[in-house]
Order: C-alpha cells, then sequence, then structure tokens
C-alpha cells in the first residue's frame, strides 16, 4: 500500500499540473448538470388547445376555462366543424381540440351524463398520452364541482390517485439522478482513460516497469487521486441538483457515499482498461465516450425504461454499472431507504469494480512482458 500511495502522490501531481483534466474532474460536471439540468424536460405544458363550443352557455365556457387556467392548456383558435379542427391538428398549430356537444348545459342541470371530447394528436406518444392524462383530470374536477352544486352525479368507480415520492410528478425530480450518474460516469471513464497512455507516449512506463512495485499497486495508485477529487465533484453536482432543482435528500449521507465510491471505482477502472488497450490519448478518449456514453445513455434505465427493452438488451444491461447505481440513487434520495435495501445493487457494483481493477492490472501486466 505504500507504494501505491506514492504512484498516487505522483498522479495527483500530474494531475493538478494537467489543467485539462482538473479542468474535466471538477468543472465539466457542474456545467454539464446545468446544461442538461435545464434542457431535458419530460413535464408537458402549453399544449395547443382549439375549441369547438357547439353549445355557448356559462356552463360550456367553465368548461374552457377549467382547461385554460389549468396552465397546462393554451387556447389557440375556436373553431366551428370538425374539418377546421383536422386543419389546425394537420398544421400542428392545435396539439388537441376540446368538442363540447349542443345542449352541454342543459343537460348538465338535469343531471344527466354529457360526453365531452377531447381529440389529441398521436404523432408524439409521450405528449399525447400526458395531454389526455391533463384533460381527463380536468373534466373529473369538473365532474365533482357541477355535482357540488347541486347535480347528482354518481360515478361508478371513484378514483382516488395517490403518487408517493415525486407527487407534483416533477420530470426533474427523475432526471436529475439519472444525470448525476450519467455525467459521473463519463467524467470519470475520460480522466484515466489517458493516464496510462500519457506515461507511454512521454516514456515513463518503462521507468514504472523497472521500478520495485508490482502492477497492483500501480494501478491502486493510479485510482485513488482520481476517487477523490471525482467523490469531491459528485459531491459538488449533488449538491448543486438539490439547489438548482430541489433535489431532496431523504436517505442517509453514508450509503450516499457508499454507492457512489463503489460505482467511481469501477468507472475509473473502466477508464484504466481502456487505457492499457489505447496506444494514444486521441483513440483513448474515443474509446472512454463509446464505453461510457452508450451504455449509459441507452441501457441503464436513465431514459428507457429497461423492462420495455428486447430481452436481448435486457441481458446486456446486467453488464451497466449505471443500471445498479441509479436504483440506488433513486432510492436513497428520493425515497429514503436504508442502504440494505440495495444490496444486490451494492454488490453488483462492488464485483464490477474488482473485476475491471483485475482486468486493467492483467492488461498492463501482460504489456510489460
Amino acid at each position: 500500500m505504500r507504494k501505491a500511495l506514492a504512484v498516487g502522490r505522483k498522479e495527483l501531481r500530474q494531475i493538478v499540473r494537467d489543467r485539462r483534466t482538473l479542468l474535466i474532474l471538477v468543472f465539466v460536471p457542474a456545467f454539464f448538470l446545468l446544461l442538461y439540468g435545464y434542457a431535458l424536460n419530460f413535464d408537458i405544458r402549453h399544449i395547443a388547445l382549439a375549441v369547438e363550443d357547439r353549445d355557448g352557455t356559462p356552463e360550456s365556457r367553465e368548461v374552457v376555462s377549467a382547461f385554460i387556467n389549468s396552465g397546462y392548456f393554451d387556447l389557440v383558435a375556436p373553431v366551428h366543424s370538425p374539418a377546421e379542427a383536422g386543419r389546425l391538428l394537420d398544421l400542428n398549430t392545435a396539439r388537441a381540440v376540446l368538442v363540447i356537444p349542443g345542449g352541454f348545459g342543459r343537460d348538465i342541470s338535469s343531471g344527466a351524463t354529457v360526453p365531452v371530447q377531447v381529440i389529441v394528436s398521436g404523432d408524439n406518444a409521450n405528449t399525447a398520452t400526458t395531454a389526455m392524462g391533463y384533460a381527463s383530470s380536468i373534466l373529473r374536477t369538473l365532474g365533482a364541482r357541477f355535482a357540488a352544486g347541486g347535480v347528482e352525479i354518481q360515478p361508478p368507480i371513484s378514483v382516488e390517485p395517490r403518487i408517493w415520492y415525486n407527487p407534483e410528478l416533477r420530470s426533474s425530480l427523475f432526471l436529475v439522478p439519472g444525470l448525476i450518474g450519467f455525467i459521473v460516469m463519463i467524467t470519470a471513464v475520460v480522466s484515466t482513460a489517458a493516464s496510462i497512455v500519457r506515461e507511454k507516449e512521454v516514456g515513463t512506463i518503462e521507468q514504472v516497469r523497472m521500478a520495485p512495485i508490482s502492477t497492483v499497486s500501480f494501478i491502486i495508485g493510479k485510482t485513488i487521486p482520481y476517487l477523490l477529487i471525482a467523490l469531491v465533484s459528485a459531491a459538488f453536482i449533488i449538491l448543486a441538483a438539490m439547489v438548482l432543482f430541489d433535489l431532496p435528500m431523504r436517505g442517509n449521507w453514508m450509503a450516499l457515499f457508499v454507492v457512489t465510491a463503489l460505482f467511481l471505482i469501477g468507472a475509473l477502472a473502466t477508464g484504466l482498461v481502456i487505457s492499457t488497450i489505447a496506444d494514444s490519448q486521441q483513440l483513448a478518449f474515443q474509446l472512454a465516450l463509446l464505453a461510457a456514453f452508450l451504455p449509459t445513455f441507452m441501457l441503464s434505465g436513465f431514459i428507457f425504461p429497461i423492462s420495455s427493452m428486447p430481452v436481448a438488451l435486457q441481458v446486456i444491461t446486467y453488464g451497466v454499472p449505471a443500471r445498479y447505481f441509479l436504483v440506488a440513487l433513486r432510492g436513497i434520495v428520493l425515497k429514503g431507504a436504508a442502504l440494505e435495501v440495495f444490496a444486490p445493487q451494492v454488490g453488483a457494483l462492488a464485483l464490477y469494480a474488482l473485476a475491471t481493477l483485475a482486468l486493467a492490472s492483467l492488461r498492463l501486466s501482460r504489456e510489460g512482458r
């Protein structure tokens, strides 16, 4: 361990002298968090709404007002025929059309059930599903209001939804933990991917091989300074997420530290494996982006649910460390769950870290022969 620490001190001095590496480790993650945190947003508001009010009574106008005042819909045009509504949908001038039938006010006053039609453009499935959910919620609220006004409405099923952990359905609480894992993975892999390659290019790798130090000690020494800096960087972006995006912290900080440290060790070791493969820093950088960006973004559950993927891809996701990190991170931060709840995820992260460190040591020892 004394020899590993000596390598670590040497590497830390080199990092401090290399301003680009220090910038990647400390400031680039915060920049990515700001960029993607504000750019990626699944909350859908200001849906362009056209209204075909065939009744023109105070009751029908109350329905229209409820849609507009909800903040989810913006009135773009009144329409007077199905053909006109279809044209607005075709041109994307309107994304939804509210159709209130004639006699709406009379039927509501008599206690009859009146169908109100909501037509939604389905070219964007996510937007269409969300818009339909908003419309259904508004109409249910209106039904209760009309019932309170003296009209007896007895729906066959009473819906009382409860949403835990994110009652406002803010997409930031889903995206920001994923962004933290995504940013940490990329910066950690990129930072170490060039470390051994740099030793090869300047010729100091031969001196290291001749020194009385084992390959394992050399790999551990290479990892230590990057791990310390990456932990500081991860803490910085987590605190920034709490300030900027109201990310809660309902769990234990020590549990978060353990999970983050294991994830970072695996990410840094992945960069070291790439560094033993590449012959130039440019190639190492490209391989690092390929190994970190695509799996973390596409196969970790960050954006796309793993359960919706084909079976073959679901099997591949078991080799993506970000999959386990995101489950544990979201559970600790959003749900306040204890670390033992995520024993499978912690075990998988520890196994990945040990395997990649061993692979980096094996490859480097073979190169030295």
